[in-house]
């Protein structure tokens, strides 16, 4: 997420750290190079020009030059701007009313609404312990019906149906009349969607917004679409009072120029980010944890949350029992550990969040697969639980068998049966207090520690 905006970050933060003290002079070649990669990560030029008076009135102000690291202040300085113009904080919805709540998702076909809808009906569902319905009032597209009642489905909350012939406004006002009679706590939803904007569309949606006044109205943007999303953005909040924004396809945006621009540009904050096609792949936007990832300082806090929220704890205490017992780190563990990995979002994820994972060289990164995770675990759920917890006894014709009942190679079999044994030998050297000795082996090989990374080519 954000990388070109990152390596450019990078490159330019590596450059003034080495500079004993900031003068005007080094300060405006820096900003030049921070305006260049802020256009080319197409945010909207008026957001770029006021960063940049804001952060050169504050370098060449007394907090930089008092600074006995004046690079460290100037960092701060953007990091804080950053966060600035992406709203502050993070902007929980507002769930406080009389219920149902009632939270009307709008934007254009093909931006991820339905999906988000699904999202975020999950969301509300696991995190915030509300029932929920959902409804689709797209009666344009059948097919739309059909997939949010899927998704309805398989996170597990109600669906009220609706079908193409019927008047989208009727629909709207139906399924809010059955969520008060039926205690939903909240009521998502789904309006149609055209390829641009156009006055049609968004007339209906302002009939559907009269006749059930909904407590949020959301705009689904793709954020992948820049300064167009931005734009976008802007036209539905001039038809409708919006109260935020979804961003999605941020896991695919290498730029960020949306995410830096649509609170500054509509004033109306983002309050979440799509970040993958899962229905857990869902994040409440936090200004000052996208400023970090942005300057390459991880996401600790998140990671924490997802951690809490994702590990299975009494699996996590077996293993801990386990390894003071002096047992061995046998497939089944390594298999469970791969689990909980997915359940956080992957590998991928993981490595976003991570403080200076951004520096790692690109032959280290690309060694992060988290299909490579999925297919070593296809591999062990081949295996019997004996040759799960006693892998020394897999020959040549299990081996054989293994792959063919996980389709893979047999190289591939012996691929993790190594990065297995690498793994025990790495428990029994942290069971000895070998942890310095280790961080040693892998900051300064350059490789990922095994099982992480050299999977499948």
């Amino acid at each position: 997420m954000f990388d070109n905006l990152s390596d450019r970050f990078d490159g330019i933060v590596k450059r003034l750290r080495g500079q004993g003290r900031l003068t005007e002079e080094n300060i405006g070649d820096t900003l030049r190079e921070v305006r260049m990669a802020l256009l080319e990560a197409d945010v909207a030029l008026p957001v770029v020009r006021e960063f940049i008076k804001d952060v050169k009135e504050r370098a060449l102000g007394e907090e930089v030059s008092k600074s006995l690291t004046p690079g460290q202040a100037f960092v701060k300085i953007v990091h804080d701007e950053l966060v600035r113009i992406m709203g502050e904080a993070n902007d929980a919805l507002d769930l406080n009313a009389r219920p149902p709540v009632v939270i009307m998702v709008a934007g254009l076909q093909g931006a991820g609404k339905t999906t988000s809808i699904g999202k975020l009906s999950r969301f509300l569902k696991e995190r915030e312990r509300k029932k929920v319905l959902v409804v689709s009032c797209d009666v344009y597209r059948p097919a739309a019906i059909e997939q949010l009642a899927t998704l309805a489905r398989e996170v597990g909350v109600d669906f009220f149906p609706s079908e193409a012939g019927q008047d989208p406004v009727a629909i709207a006002r139906d399924a809010s009349e059955h969520a008060r009679k039926h205690f939903y706590d909240v009521l998502l939803i789904d309006t149609a969607g055209r390829l641009h904007v156009d006055a049609a569309m968004m007339e209906e949606a302002k009939a559907i917004h009269a006749a059930v006044q909904p407590h949020e109205t959301l705009f689904v943007v793709d954020s992948m679409t820049g300064q167009d999303a931005v734009n976008t953005a802007k036209a539905f909040d001039e038809a409708l009072p919006l109260s935020g924004v979804i961003l999605t396809k941020a896991d695919g945006d290498a730029r960020g120029g949306a995410a830096l621009s649509v609170r500054h540009i509509t004033g109306k904050p983002i309050k979440f980010l799509g970040v993958g096609e899962k229905t857990t792949a869902l994040e409440p936007f936090h200004p000052d944890r996208v400023a970090s990832r942005i300057l390459g300082m991880g996401d600790v806090l998140s990671l924490v949350e997802e951690v809490e929220r994702s590990v299975d704890k009494k699996e996590a205490e077996k293993l801990a029992t386990k390894f003071k017992k002096g047992e061995g780190f046998d497939l089944e563990d390594l298999r469970q550990q791969m689990l909980q990995i997915g359940k956080m979002g992957g590998l991928t994820s993981l490595i976003d969040k991570l403080p200076g994972m951004g520096k790692l060289p690109d032959n280290v990164k690309n060694q992060v697969n988290d299909k490579d995770v999925r297919r070593q675990i296809a591999i062990i759920d081949s295996m019997t639980p004996m040759e799960r917890r006693k892998p020394d006894i897999i020959n040549g014709s299990r081996k054989r068998r293994i792959a063919a009942g996980s389709g893979v190679q047999v190289q591939d079999v012996n691929r993790l049966l190594k990065q297995h044994k690498q793994m025990q030998k790495m428990m029994k050297q942290l069971k000895k207090g070998g942890m310095r000795k280790l961080m040693r082996q892998f900051g300064g090989g350059g490789g990922m520690p095994p099982g992480l990374g050299g999977g499948f080519r």
